[in-house]
């Protein structure tokens, strides 16, 4: 299975332009730069697109596991904060915090610690990333 995104840029680093789009046009265009990436100007950057991946991918894995152990979420909530750093003379994204808030009926905490640990470690997007990944997990009632 293979999935594709393109990024278009012109320009310099600081004044240039970009857009990124995916294969699927959920994202078709959409606009970024440097003041999307370092200034928090509208549009989108690489890290948020990798947070929203990781995150997404992270739900995915979690629930994949739950199901094996019979158990289906009412929700799993994901946020994935993405650290981009000065680092050696360049940029390096350090590190990524899920913060997860999920309803898992039937669930204990033994279960819900079990799951969410090989979920962070064995999403795909887990194991792409060179970064430390730290997690916040609750199992709400």
């Amino acid at each position: 299975m293979k999935r594709s995104a393109s990024a278009h840029w012109a320009g310099d680093l600081k004044t240039g332009k970009g857009t990124i789009s995916t294969q699927s046009g959920v994202l078709d265009e959409n606009p970024y730069g440097f003041n999307t990436r370092f200034e928090d100007q509208p549009g989108t950057n690489p890290e948020e697109l990798i947070g929203a991946a990781h995150a997404g991918c992270f739900s995915m894995a979690l629930s994949m596991i739950l199901g094996q152990h019979d158990l289906t979420a009412e929700s799993i909530d994901t946020k994935a904060d993405v650290s981009l750093e000065e680092k050696d003379g360049g940029f390096a994204i350090t590190a990524v915090h899920l913060t997860l808030k999920a309803k898992i009926p039937g669930a204990t905490q033994a279960q819900f610690e079990e799951a969410t640990n090989a979920a962070k470690s064995g999403c795909p997007v887990s194991k792409l990333i060179n970064a430390e990944i730290t997690l916040d997990a609750e199992l709400a009632s």
